[in-house]
């Protein structure tokens, strides 16, 4: 049966590999930093992820019913769980091994035996990394949605999300409910991806998206604030000019005038 945890602050890592020794040293290493899940095979993991939100996934390459290569394509291809980063082990210490994960999408390859130390390194190295991609993305302005992208499944997903909210900006009451209708998504379903992806609920992601439009239009100069509030959804300028402060560090007025010179 696929393990399940309690939701939890720390991230969730998902352990596969289908020796339990190895299986169990993995997942005690990984224990004291993160939340740990644990699946003996590929198909078990696959159900795990379907439970829980996985943060990112250590999984040996040799295993039966689905290995490693499997289980990290499945998980590329499938755009609910796109996102996740991959760290393969293996004891195959060839080039032609190494190529193949990398094919398979995999985001790092370990060779076994490995140093713990490095395995945290690169766990934390990933994780870093896309927070960093994260907060870039809501503090900048000009940032596009796809920057948050790390696999073409990923592109995909944000390039529709993108193109529905942007035809529907100008709605006002415009929310989640809307959007999971408009992407054939469960709204459960949506808010795990969008939240994975960057770390945003729905709602929060079509608010940055509408600030992000409005600074777009306030850089071409030709309309006045309040005609760009009323172009992305705001009823209000105020409400505009105070999440536009709060989003990007800047009023409306300024982010304009900064522009202008």
């Amino acid at each position: 049966m696929a393990q399940e945890l309690p939701r939890t602050e720390r991230p969730v890592i998902l352990v596969v590999d289908d020796h339990p020794e190895i299986l169990e040293f993995i997942a005690d290493d990984l224990s004291d930093d993160y939340e740990v899940l644990k699946a003996e095979n590929g198909q078990l993991a696959l159900e795990a992820l379907a439970n829980n939100p996985v943060q990112l996934i250590v999984s040996d390459i040799m295993m039966p019913y689905i290995d490693g290569y499997e289980l990290c394509q499945r998980i590329k291809s499938d755009e609910e769980h796109s996102h996740i980063p991959v760290i393969l082990l293996t004891a195959k210490n060839t080039l032609q091994s190494k190529i193949q994960g990398l094919e398979q999408g995999a985001d790092a390859y370990i060779e076994k035996p490995f140093s713990p130390a490095h395995l945290h390194a690169q766990i934390n190295s990933l994780l870093s990394n896309r927070n960093k991609v994260r907060a870039y993305f809501a503090s900048s302005p000009l940032a596009h949605i796809k920057t948050m992208a790390h696999t073409r499944a990923d592109e995909r997903f944000l390039e529709r999300l993108n193109d529905i909210i942007q035809q529907h900006m100008a709605e006002v009451h415009f929310d989640v409910e809307h959007l999971a209708e408009k992407m054939n998504m469960s709204r459960p379903t949506l808010y795990r991806k969008i939240k994975a992806i960057s770390d945003l609920t729905p709602n929060d992601l079509i608010n940055v998206a509408r600030l992000k439009k409005a600074a777009e239009l306030l850089s071409e100069g030709q309309l006045k604030i309040y005609e760009v509030s009323d172009l992305v959804g705001y009823s209000s300028q105020t409400h505009f000019g105070r999440n536009f402060q709060k989003q990007f560090g800047m009023s409306p007025s300024e982010y304009l005038a900064q522009h202008k010179q």
